[in-house]
């Protein structure tokens, strides 16, 4: 825990982290005592995943009727890959790196409660069914909604699923029934069955301003690259005619039907859930954004520097453990992890020694205002 808990204050390497807790709180470890416990200490996943589990059923009411998933990508320091570490489709933008991929299962209120490591190749849909079904198994739990934006296996009836609908791949025959049926008023929506289950469409006039602007946009690069040929690439709207690129006005008729048009998938029938609980369910899915957002930045996850497989998966766990701390400070007082270690680092001690004695004297700052109403909501002040 003193590893978590400096991966929060000043992330850095585990050996820079050992020094920091002597330097920062007088608490001392030996190095030698780390590279032999830390081997063991990734059999402790499960057991912080049902810490974690726990505390969320019994601060935020979670009862496993809604969960949220999402996968990112951490990148290594290196070019040379192995088993885990994979090149593949980096949210980093670090194309030429390897990486590893983490799958991550949050509450409504974006509190974690359990992870996956997979190689950094492994495409984002594969790896729902098996992390999901895994939970539901484990925790034998009965109803269940996985809300994501990776794609999801309808046949899978166990889970119910709420997953965005990339609207550009559907059939004609759809598209042409989306267009008919949708009313373009603010708020208005349809349901369609599909063989993907039900696609819900819903309209609204602000998309459609955004989505236009983006349309118009493309279409005149499209049309700029077409008048310079030295300077021809592949755009959006644009196709190849022989040794000549044109406008590809099919594409173009068929975002221009879409514009404004947002589409969701569900296997919920809608007397169950309406069409506006599962859009708004959807868009709850930024927590989960925001949790990748608090791991990278704030707790410094990657680049990760480790090139075993051990240590880099301890690693995650580590960051994990720092992260459920995070996020629950984060709900209770409405402060950024990084505000909150501010305020905690303006509370210092003076140590006096008397030489002639031997004996050692601590004096405390004074809390400031801001950091008792921190520990207050904390409960750790009273």
């Amino acid at each position: 825990m003193d590893l978590v808990i400096l991966r929060m204050i000043e992330p850095a390497s585990k050996l820079r982290s050992i020094e920091m807790l002597d330097e920062y709180f007088g608490i001392k470890h030996r190095r030698q005592s780390y590279y032999e416990s830390a081997p063991q200490w990734l059999t402790l996943k499960t057991k912080a995943e049902n810490i974690a589990l726990g505390f969320a059923r019994k601060h935020y009411a979670f009862n496993f009727d809604l969960l949220f998933y999402d996968v990112t990508t951490l990148y290594f320091e290196t070019f040379d890959e192995d088993e885990l570490r994979k090149n593949g489709f980096s949210k980093d933008n670090k194309f030429q790196q390897p990486q590893i991929l983490v799958a991550l299962m949050v509450t409504k209120e974006g509190f974690p409660i359990a992870y996956e490591v997979f190689a950094g190749n492994t495409f984002e849909g594969h790896t729902i069914i098996p992390v999901v079904k895994n939970f539901i198994r484990k925790n034998n739990v009965k109803a269940f909604t996985v809300v994501t934006d990776a794609a999801m296996i309808s046949t899978e009836n166990e889970i119910n699923y709420i997953v965005g609908a990339r609207l550009g791949n559907l059939s004609n025959e759809l598209m042409k029934q989306i267009d008919k049926c949708i009313t373009r008023e603010d708020g208005k929506s349809i349901r369609i069955k599909t063989d993907n289950g039900y696609l819900i469409c819903s309209y609204s006039s602000i998309r459609y301003r955004k989505d236009k602007y983006e349309m118009e946009k493309q279409i005149e690069k499209a049309k700029h690259s077409i008048d310079n040929p030295s300077k021809n690439k592949k755009l959006k709207f644009t196709k190849s005619s022989g040794q000549n690129i044109e406008l590809n006005q099919k594409l173009i008729d068929r975002t221009q039907t879409l514009l404004g048009i947002k589409g969701y998938y569900t296997n919920l029938e809608e007397s169950i859930v309406d069409n506006q609980t599962i859009i708004e369910q959807y868009h709850e899915l930024y927590k989960i954004e925001q949790a990748f957002r608090i791991s990278k930045s704030d707790l410094q996850t990657r680049p990760i520097f480790h090139y075993k497989e051990e240590p880099i998966k301890l690693h995650v766990l580590i960051c994990f453990m720092a992260l459920v701390v995070s996020k629950h400070i984060e709900l209770q007082t409405k402060t950024s992890i990084r505000k909150l270690i501010h305020e905690c680092k303006k509370i210092t001690d003076a140590r006096l020694k008397n030489k002639i004695t031997g004996k050692e004297i601590k004096i405390r700052a004074k809390l400031n205002r801001a950091t008792i109403e921190i520990l207050q909501k904390l409960n750790l002040l009273t």
